[in-house]
C-alpha cells in the first residue's frame, strides 16, 4: 500500500533515482491558510547535505505545488506535489545490481515482485519520506488550529543518551545544533559518537523522543484504530525503525498497578492526571495529557565495510557499496517522525469531528 490514514489521507509516489518523489493529499479541508515558506523550511529540515553529519548527496528538495491550494488556501480538492530529484549518482550503484545487501531490501523486494531497482533501493529507500514529511506539514498546520503540535528530538545515539524527560529540556533548541538534541552537553557527544563512527565506514542508531501537547479528550477508537496503535504503525512504516513505545512503555512493566495508575484531579476546572504512565492515551483514546513516545532506529544498513553476500543465482559474493549516505539516520529522522505523529493526529482530529456530527 501506498496510502495512509481515513479521512487526512497521503498517496505517495517516485523511487530514490527516478523523476521525482510526490504526493497527493485527500481529505484536507477547504479554507486552510497554508504557508508554504513552513512546508518547504520541513523538507529542509530532511534533506541530505545540510551537515556534516548527513549524505553529501547535494538534493535541493524544492517542492511544487500541482493542485489543491489557491491563494494561499486550500480549496478542499486533492493536494498534489512534486519534488523532483536533481544529484542522483546512478553509477554508484552499478556494481550492486547482481547482488543482496546485507539487511536492506534488495532479496525480499527481488523475490516478492521478481524484479528491483538496484539504484539506492528504489522504492524502498528512505528517500521516499519526502512526501510524508511535505504532507506531515501540511497536517502540522492542519491540528495546530486545534492548537495540537507536534515535537520530537534525538534522544540517544549508540550508548550516548539523553537522561533527562521531555519535561526536564527546552524543545525550542530541538534544532539549535546538528543532531537535533535540545540538551548541548549531549548534542556535543552523540555528534562526536556519529563522526567517530563514521571515520570508520561504519554506521550507528538510537532512539527519537516525539511529543504531542494540546490534544484534546477523545481522539482514538475504542477497538480498532486506537490512537497509539496507528501512531505505531506510522512509525514502524518509517525505514530503519526497529521499536515504538509509548508512555511508560517496557519500563512500565516493573511497576505495580497501584505505582502505575494515573490517579484523576480536577484543577481549575479541567479534569488530568497526577501522573502520566498512559502517555496521554487510555482505552485507546487521548486524555488531554502529552502523548509521549519513542522509536529506535537500527544502524544504517549500508556501511562502507566488506560483507559476505550471495549473487541471484545464490552463489556466494562480497559486497562493499559506494556512494554518499548517513552514518547515522537520527538527525535526518526527526522531522520524518514528526511527520507521521502529525499525520496520524490530523487523521483523529478529523475523524473526531465527524463523529459530533
Amino acid at each position: 500500500m501506498n496510502t495512509i490514514g481515513r479521512y487526512f489521507r497521503l498517496t505517495s509516489f517516485g523511487e530514490s533515482h527516478g523523476v521525482a518523489i510526490g504526493g497527493v493529499i485527500d481529505g484536507c479541508p477547504a479554507g486552510l491558510k497554508l504557508d508554504l515558506e513552513q512546508v518547504q523550511y520541513e523538507l529542509n529540515r530532511r534533506r541530505p547535505g545540510q551537515s556534516k553529519l548527513t549524505t553529501p548527496r547535494d538534493e535541493k528538495d524544492q517542492i511544487q505545488i500541482q493542485s489543491g491550494i489557491f491563494e494561499g488556501e486550500t480549496t478542499g480538492t486533492p493536494i498534489g506535489f512534486a519534488i523532483y530529484n536533481k544529484d542522483q549518482h546512478s553509477s554508484d550503484y552499478g556494481n550492486l545490481k547482481g547482488v543482496f545487501r546485507p539487511s536492506h531490501a534488495d532479496y525480499t523486494y527481488w523475490n516478492k515482485y521478481g524484479t528491483r531497482d538496484h539504484r539506492g533501493g528504489g522504492r524502498s529507500s528512505a528517500r521516499e519520506t519526502i512526501a510524508r514529511v511535505a504532507a506531515g506539514a501540511v497536517a502540522k498546520q492542519l491540528i495546530a488550529t486545534e492548537n495540537i503540535k507536534v515535537n520530537a528530538y534525538v534522544s540517544q545515539v549508540g550508548d550516548v543518551e539523553l537522561k533527562k524527560s521531555y519535561s526536564e529540556v527546552d524543545l525550542s533548541l530541538i534544532d539549535s545544533n546538528l543532531v537535533r538534541c535540545p540538551d548541548a552537553a549531549t548534542a556535543e557527544l552523540m555528534e562526536q559518537k556519529i563522526l567517530d563512527v563514521a571515520k570508520e565506514g561504519d554506521t550507528i542508531g538510537g532512539v527519537i523522543t516525539g511529543v504531542i501537547s494540546g490534544v484534546p479528550v477523545g481522539l482514538g477508537e475504542p477497538v480498532f484504530n486506537k490512537l497509539h496503535a496507528d501512531l505505531g504503525f506510522a512509525m514502524l512504516g518509517i525505514n530503519a525503525v526497529k521499536g515504538f513505545e509509548y508512555g511508560s512503555g517496557f519500563e512500565g512493566t516493573s511497576l505495580r498497578g497501584s505505582e502505575h495508575n494515573d490517579e484523576f484531579e480536577k484543577i481549575d476546572g479541567e479534569v488530568i492526571t497526577k501522573t502520566n504512565h498512559s502517555g496521554g492515551i487510555q482505552g485507546g483514546i487521548s486524555n488531554g495529557m502529552d502523548i509521549y513516545f519513542k522509536v529506535a532506529f537500527k544502524p544504517i544498513a549500508t556501511i562502507f565495510k566488506d560483507q559476505d553476500t550471495v549473487d541471484k543465482s545464490g552463489e556466494k559474493a562480497i559486497v562493499n557499496p559506494k556512494g554518499r549516505h548517513d552514518a547515522c539516520v537520527l538527525p535526518r529522522a526527526v522531522p520524518i517522525v514528526e511527520a507521521m505523529a502529525a499525520l496520524v493526529m490530523a487523521d483523529h482530529l478529523l475523524g473526531h469531528r465527524l463523529s459530533k456530527i
